[in-house]
C-alpha cells in the first residue's frame, strides 16, 4: 500500500489541470491506463469556448448554453463556469498553450498588434471559440504535459488501469460511507496495487467505445463512470449521448472527426447531388446545435437510402482551408479526398456523454472523498445537449474549483481524524488466467452493435427493452468471468462497457419524452412536467 494526498485517474485536460494545482499542496498519483499522452483531449479539434471579445458577453454565452441544453442546464453552475472562463484560459496561455491569433487591421505587424483569432460553431451566437488550428486539444495536452514533466510532487502511473474504489462500506463498516483508496492494475506485471488516499479524483473521460461507431479513441470505455457506480455514487442524465454530426465516412478512416469548426467557417451540408437540406430542419441551418444536425443527417440518410451525407467547403479559398484545417486536410488527403476541391463524406458517430457521475459545481460527488471532473462528470452545465466547445472550458473550470474545495477541506479532515488504518491488499483467490479471449472480444462486439442498433440517435421503447434484456444476460456472463479469472485490461474494459451500456439504457427508459439528445418515436414531444434530471444510484 502506498499513500498519496491525491489520486487522479486520467491524464486529459481535467486530470492534468487538477494535478498541477494540487501538487502545490501535496503529492499526487496520476493514474492513466495508456500512455500519458493518450486521452480524449488530444482528439479535440474545435477549441475552447470563452468570452474574450468586446462583441460578446457572459450573458450571451450563458443564453446559448441554456438553449442548447433544452431546459436541463443548471443556470447557476452555467454562469459560474462561463464567468470563470477568461481566468482559466489565461492560465493555459501562461502555461504555454499557443492559441491562434490574427493581426488587427490598420495596425503595424507584430505581436503587440495581434488578437485571438476566434471562430464560431453550432449553437453559438458569437465568434468565441479559441483554437490552435484544428488540433486544439493536442496543443493544450502538450503544454500541460510539459508542465508536469519531472514535477517532484506528481508520480505518473502509465499503463495502469483503475479497477475499483476502496470504501468503508466495502470493508464492512456501517458508518457513513467514504472513499479510502483505489485498486490499480499494473498492465505490464499483472499485479494489482493498492493506492491509499482520502481524495480520489476521476478524470477518465467518456464512454464513446460503448457504440460501434464513435469519434472517441479506444481508451474511452467509461471506466470512471462504472467505478463510481459500483461504489454507490449517484449517476445523472446518461440517456443524453451526443452524436457528432460529421465523422469522416471511409472504410479505412476509423473514427476521424471532422470538426464543427468546418461548418463554423462556412461549410455546407449537402446530399450526393449537392443539394442543401439543413434549412428544412432548422432556421439556423448548418449552425444548428449538434443534436438537430445529427438527427437531420440521420433522417436524410434513412429517407434517401444513402450511406452518408457530404460536407462542402470548396467555395472557400484553398489557402484559407489549408491554413485553418491542416490536420483535417492532411488526413482526408490520405484517403484520396482533397477538401479544397472535393466534398467530404460524413456520418454521425457517438461523441460525448452529457451525463455522468453527478457532482456539484466543485466536482464533489455524492460519495465522500470521491470527485469527478471533465467528461466523466455531470455538473449540470451541458443539460440535455452540450454546446460545442464547452467541454474543455468545463474541464479547466471545475478542475480549478475542485482543487480549491479539496484544499479548504483538508484541514477539516485532519481535525475530524482521518481513517489511517491500512487497507487490505488485492487478493485473487483461486482465479485463473483467461484461456479463451474470443469470448471477451465477442461480448465486446455484441455490446457495441446492440447499442448502435437499439440505443442510437432515434430510439423506441421496444428497442430499449430488448437492449436491457440482453445486457442483463451479458452482465451475468461477464461477472462470472470477472470472479473466476485474473483481471486483465480487456476484461476490466468489457465489464465497464456493459455497466455503462446498462446505465444509458435504463436512463433512456425512464425518460418518457424527447428532449435534447434523447429522441424517441414513442414520445416525440417534450413534456414540461418531465424537465428534470434522471438520477440512478446502485443499492
Amino acid at each position: 500500500m502506498t499513500r498519496y494526498d491525491h489520486v487522479v485517474v486520467g491524464s486529459g485536460i481535467a486530470g492534468l489541470s487538477f494535478a498541477l494545482k494540487a501538487a502545490a499542496h501535496g503529492n499526487v498519483a496520476l493514474v492513466t491506463k495508456a500512455d500519458k499522452r493518450e486521452s480524449n483531449t488530444v482528439y479535440a479539434q474545435g477549441g475552447i469556448a470563452c468570452v474574450t471579445s468586446a462583441e460578446d458577453s457572459f450573458e450571451l454565452h450563458v443564453k446559448d448554453t441554456l438553449e442548447a441544453g433544452a431546459g436541463l442546464c443548471e443556470e447557476a453552475i452555467t454562469r459560474a463556469i462561463v464567468s470563470e472562463g477568461p481566468a482559466r484560459v489565461r492560465e493555459l496561455i501562461d502555461l504555454g498553450v499557443r492559441f491562434d491569433s490574427k493581426e488587427v487591421p490598420g495596425q503595424p505587424a507584430g505581436s503587440a498588434s495581434s488578437e485571438l483569432d476566434l471562430t464560431q460553431e453550432g449553437g453559438h451566437s458569437k465568434r468565441r471559440i479559441l483554437h490552435s488550428r484544428d488540433v486544439t486539444g493536442r496543443e493544450i495536452e502538450r503544454a500541460l504535459l510539459d508542465a508536469i514533466e519531472h514535477h517532484p510532487q506528481i508520480h505518473v502511473f502509465e499503463h495502469h488501469m483503475a479497477v475499483d474504489l476502496i470504501t468503508l462500506s466495502k470493508l464492512g463498516f456501517a458508518s457513513e460511507d467514504r472513499v479510502l483508496g483505489l485498486y490499480v492494475l499494473n498492465q505490464a506485471s499483472g499485479e494489482v496495487l493498492t493506492l491509499r488516499s482520502d481524495r480520489v479524483i476521476l478524470a477518465t473521460g467518456g464512454c464513446g467505445k460503448v457504440y460501434l461507431y464513435t469519434t472517441n479513441p479506444a481508451i474511452a470505455t467509461g471506466d470512471g463512470l462504472a467505478i463510481a457506480w459500483r461504489a454507490g455514487a449517484r449517476i445523472a442524465n446518461m440517456e443524453f449521448i451526443q452524436f457528432h454530426p460529421t465523422c469522416l465516412y471511409h472504410p479505412e478512416a476509423g473514427s476521424f472527426l471532422i470538426s464543427e469548426a468546418v461548418r463554423g467557417e462556412g461549410a455546407l451540408l449537402v446530399d450526393k447531388r449537392g443539394r442543401r437540406f439543413m434549412d428544412r430542419y432548422d432556421a439556423r441551418g448548418e449552425l444548428a446545435p449538434r443534436d438537430v444536425v445529427a438527427r437531420a443527417i440521420d433522417a436524410e440518410m434513412k429517407r434517401t437510402g444513402a450511406r452518408c451525407m457530404y460536407l462542402d467547403i470548396t467555395h472557400k479559398a484553398p489557402e484559407f482551408i489549408l491554413e485553418r484545417f491542416p490536420n483535417i486536410a492532411g488526413t482526408c488527403r490520405k484517403f484520396g479526398i482533397d477538401i479544397t476541391k472535393d466534398r467530404i463524406p460524413v456520418v454521425p458517430a457517438a461523441h460525448y456523454q452529457c451525463g455522468g457521475v453527478q457532482t456539484d459545481c466543485d466536482g464533489a460527488t455524492s460519495l465522500r472523498g470521491l470527485y469527478a471532473i471533465g467528461e466523466v462528470a455531470c455538473t449540470g452545465l451541458h443539460g440535455a445537449n452540450r454546446l460545442a466547445s464547452n467541454s474543455l472550458l468545463e474541464a479547466v473550470a471545475i478542475a480549478h474549483r475542485c482543487n480549491e474545495l479539496i484544499q479548504r477541506s483538508r484541514a477539516l479532515d485532519v481535525e475530524n481524524g482521518r481513517s489511517n488504518f491500512p487497507l487490505p491488499e488485492w487478493t485473487a483467490g483461486e482465479a485463473q488466467d483467461l484461456d479463451e479471449m474470443v469470448v471477451i472480444y465477442h461480448n465486446w462486439d455484441e455490446i457495441r452493435r446492440l447499442m448502435w442498433d437499439y440505443v442510437g440517435i432515434v430510439r423506441t421503447t421496444k428497442r430499449l427493452q430488448r437492449a436491457a434484456t440482453r445486457l442483463r444476460n451479458l452482465d451475468r456472463e461477464i461477472q462470472e468471468f470477472y470472479w473466476n479469472f485474473n483481471v486483465t485490461t480487456d476484461l476490466l474494459e468489457l465489464r465497464n462497457l456493459c455497466t455503462v451500456a446498462a446505465l444509458i439504457v435504463d436512463s433512456a427508459l425512464l425518460r418518457r419524452e424527447s428532449r435534447g439528445l434523447h429522441y424517441t418515436l414513442d414520445y416525440p414531444e417534450s413534456n414540461a412536467a418531465l424537465c428534470q434530471a434522471t438520477l440512478l444510484r446502485r443499492h
